[in-house]
């Protein structure tokens, strides 16, 4: 690596974040489960007949509290939609608290209630949990670790090892809500339109699309990076190319605006409560059509198709502009939105 130190943008699901797992984390403890870089690891020497689905994450977001959540919410779902993702159904979650001296005891029972409120939309017990204090000035008030463990069916194959040319690539919904709110609390911009987070569970979504779409081929959710970057980590696994519609992405005018006028490009951009999915192609509308008829994918749309990549070159993510040209649409570089989950 080039860095000698951890900087932002190690941590911001970019092509840093890649670098650093590849050559730090993969070289030091390096397996099969982890080599196959979805976001859920499917456990099945465990017992062939249970096979478990495992995944953990951590969250540092400032501000604690912003329109459409919290920091709380946040770990709930994040684990939950990780695990979720490989196609199983998520049944417990663990729960590690650091929290610093000082930190406000209403708004850790805050916190906690709202896990409660989120783990119990997901369908999902807090089952264990640590907790430790630091010294005041060593932390920013509370930081969450989730993991977090489901149930995995037999036959169920998920990952972006499976997505083939001709496939076509969904979006659950509007893209770069989640980011450009904690931006504009942080920053304290004020917009004419109200912005708020999409952190949601979406286990019940995923299961009624693969009950609808049984040849799914995966999910991802476009957290860190935004969908530039999942879609660059799927085109990367399944060695092939993917091409995206610009015109056809959902994207909230005000969210669009905010974009345009502090200079992000909305497909770099977080989101906490949207899924990719990638489907084969005669069942693309029935995996549409589930995920309109829930909630948290009423905006869902199918954006684009997987294509065989040239064997002269490394597999790339294409935009077709609204302009009629097409451009490659990179991973997220640096640190775009720092601390968003």
């Amino acid at each position: 690596m080039a860095d000698e130190t951890v900087m932002l943008g190690h941590g911001s699901g970019g092509s840093m974040m890649k670098r650093i797992i590849d050559e730090v984390f993969m070289q030091a403890y390096g397996n099969d489960a982890l080599a196959t870089g979805d976001d859920a690891a499917v456990l099945d020497e465990l017992d062939p007949h249970e096979r478990l689905a495992f995944s953990t994450d951590s969250f540092v977001v400032t501000p604690h509290f912003f329109p459409g959540g919290d920091i709380g919410r946040l770990a709930v779902c994040g684990t939950v939609n990780d695990v979720a993702t490989s196609g199983a159904r998520p049944v417990a979650l663990s729960c590690g608290m650091i929290l610093e001296e000082g930190f406000p005891m209403d708004d850790l029972r805050r916190i906690c209630q709202s896990m409660a409120a989120a783990a119990d939309e997901a369908g999902v017990r807090i089952v264990t949990g640590d907790t430790k204090v630091v010294n005041r000035g060593h932390g920013d008030g509370i930081f969450i670790n989730t993991s977090g463990v489901g149930l995995l069916a037999q036959g169920v194959h998920l990952g972006g090892a499976q997505c083939r040319p001709g496939d076509k690539v969904l979006v659950s919904g509007t893209l770069g809500d989640h980011g450009i709110t904690i931006m504009s609390q942080r920053e304290g911009l004020g917009f004419s339109a109200a912005v708020e987070s999409d952190a949601a569970p979406l286990n019940h979504l995923i299961a009624d699309v693969l009950a609808a779409a049984p040849a799914t081929r995966c999910f991802r959710d476009p957290t860190r990076g935004g969908l530039a970057s999942t879609l660059n980590e799927l085109a990367a696994q399944a060695s092939a190319d993917i091409y995206v519609d610009e015109v056809a992405v959902p994207v909230r005018p005000a969210v669009l605006g905010a974009c345009e006028m502090l200079g992000y490009d909305v497909l770099q951009v977080a989101n906490e409560g949207k899924m990719v999915c990638i489907v084969a192609p005669d069942q693309a509308e029935a995996a549409l059509a589930a995920m309109h008829a829930n909630k948290y994918g009423e905006d869902a749309a199918i954006i684009g198709e997987v294509a065989a990549a040239p064997a002269d070159r490394s597999p790339r993510v294409m935009l077709r502009t609204a302009f009629g040209s097409t451009r490659i649409l990179d991973m997220l570089v640096g640190e775009q939105l720092p601390r968003i989950c």
